[in-house]
């Protein structure tokens, strides 16, 4: 019995060692991520209640979270797209205290939380674009929600292909376990693109 334990212990796939980077970077966004949706949705009720109420986070004629709130694509499925963000990363939070608390997730659960995170990161630039371009106004809890998808899809997408949840030649999954070593830079320079495209967009955002 101990040398099938012994055998099992060093054959165990990859994804079944999550290091102390993955579980700390799903327990931050879904933290961070789950009081910015939570927060917008005590706005939209605040705001359906009283047409007249002013959000918290509408700053000045850019930074409006109402503006934004009140918009088509604020309820893209026919509900707040923050409840959806609550959900989301009320899970992401609960995977994450699960790996601290022992949880070994295989690789089933690996492919969706990919596919989760791929849904996130597309609908929330589908989101960034109609921001800038359609709505022309900014909403600062969405842009939280923004900042805590982003890390998240880059991590879970880095970590799934080191550890070959996602199937790769050894050589290529050797080099995605020496890209994960600058995933921080990737998530900077994406910040830095999104940034960019705000203050093209907005020149004055921060002079007001």
């Amino acid at each position: 019995m101990s040398g099938e334990t012994t055998s099992s212990a060093v054959t165990a796939p990859h994804w079944l060692n999550t290091g102390l980077g993955m579980k700390l970077l799903l327990v931050i966004a879904g933290v961070v991520g789950g009081l910015a949706a939570g927060q917008l949705t005590i706005e939209k009720i605040r705001l359906l209640s009283d047409p007249n109420y002013v959000p918290s986070c509408s700053l000045n004629p850019i930074l409006s979270c109402g503006s934004v709130m009140s918009s088509p694509q604020a309820s893209a499925f026919g509900f707040a797209n923050s409840l959806i963000g609550i959900a989301s990363f009320a899970a992401v939070l609960t995977i994450g205290m699960g790996l601290f608390a022992g949880a070994a997730y295989r690789r089933w659960f690996w492919i969706g939380l990919q596919l989760g995170t791929i849904f996130g990161i597309c609908f929330v630039h589908w989101l960034v674009v109609a921001s800038l371009y359609d709505i022309q106004k900014l909403c600062l809890y969405c842009m939280v929600v923004w900042i805590a998808m982003i890390p998240t899809f880059v991590g879970v997408t880095l970590f799934n292909l080191r550890t070959g949840v996602i199937p790769l030649p050894e050589g290529a999954r050797k080099f995605f376990v020496g890209l994960s070593r600058f995933a921080w830079a990737i998530v900077l320079i994406w910040y830095a693109i999104i940034f960019a495209m705000v203050i093209i967009q907005f020149p004055n955002v921060l002079s007001f």
